[in-house]
């Protein structure tokens, strides 16, 4: 009607976007989402094994589970592979990185080199590893070659020296490889950046640490948490080769005492139990790395 303003149409969701979407969706929903409140759900069941009858039982896992010594020494172990691993791990690699991205003599060879970690299987590390730390292995041959025989020991089955050899291990794995994907993300920053800082007199102490990690501090905040949950969730496959979560529980980590009790002691539930825990401590943690790395975004 004359005079009258138009009435303004709110704007509708692009309908072929969300089209494109919903398999991306509807897979993270069911493959994602449903085991998580599965997870749950199973915790509180006594469920011995996959095929016998399952019964409802409350928090009574979780009760067992707070009285469980070697859940309790599985987490003090869990707990000093983080404090080592990512607080060594990342410096480093980005310390590796910064120098790969001053393009050495063979920084293409190192960089091959570097990430030759992620391209072996689990098992031929695990082979490889075996041979250097078991009792007549490299390790021990080289020290009493050197006249070192007193600091010989059986690394994988010393209780001493058992979750020492995992941690060397995960920083061995992941310091190389965390060290070329952040030498990507520092190919971003621009020259100019660095020839300014150098003409002010800068040394790459300081580029490193006082411009190209503020300017990356987002994606290293990023790669703490990736590591992180590689760390706490993925240390079982190479617990589970070596030393068995042994001697005694020298070596058991959360993720591997998670496998022990699924799938070798078949206590389904209690395992379950078990998960929640460590899905929590994985949650906190995700929360307290993004709030103190990446306060600033």
């Amino acid at each position: 009607m004359p005079g009258t303003t138009p009435s303004v149409r709110p704007s509708r969701p692009d309908r072929g976007l969300t089209i494109l979407g919903m398999p991306a969706l509807v897979w993270y929903l069911f493959f994602m989402i449903a085991p998580i409140i599965a997870m749950f759900g199973i915790s509180f069941l006594r469920w011995p094994k996959i095929i016998a009858p399952s019964e409802v039982i409350g928090f009574d896992n979780y009760a067992a589970l707070v009285q469980d010594p070697t859940f309790w020494a599985a987490a003090g172990n869990t707990a000093v592979q983080l404090i080592v691993v990512i607080p060594v791990m990342i410096p480093l690699a980005f310390m590796l990185a910064y120098y790969l991205q001053q393009s050495p003599r063979g920084h293409q060879f190192l960089s091959i080199i570097f990430f030759t970690p992620g391209l072996i299987s689990l098992s031929v590390k695990a082979m490889m590893f075996f041979a250097i730390l078991a009792p007549n292995g490299a390790l021990n041959g080289f020290l009493s070659g050197i006249g070192a025989d007193a600091a010989t020991t059986a690394w994988l089955a010393d209780p001493k020296t058992a979750l020492a050899c995992i941690i060397a291990i995960d920083l061995w794995n992941g310091i190389g490889y965390t060290a070329i994907l952040m030498n990507a993300r520092l190919a971003g920053v621009p020259r100019e950046v660095y020839e300014a800082a150098a003409l002010d007199g800068a040394g790459h102490w300081k580029m490193m640490w006082r411009i190209a990690y503020p300017i990356t501090k987002d994606y290293v905040g990023t790669m703490v948490m990736l590591q992180f949950i590689w760390t706490l969730f993925n240390s079982a496959p190479v617990v589970l080769l070596l030393t068995q979560g042994g001697p005694g529980t020298a070596s058991t980590t959360l993720s591997y005492f998670v496998y022990d009790l699924a799938f070798q002691s078949s206590q389904v539930g209690y395992s379950q139990a078990a998960s929640v825990v460590l899905f929590l401590v994985g949650l906190v943690g995700m929360l307290v790395i993004r709030r103190t790395i990446r306060a600033n975004y």
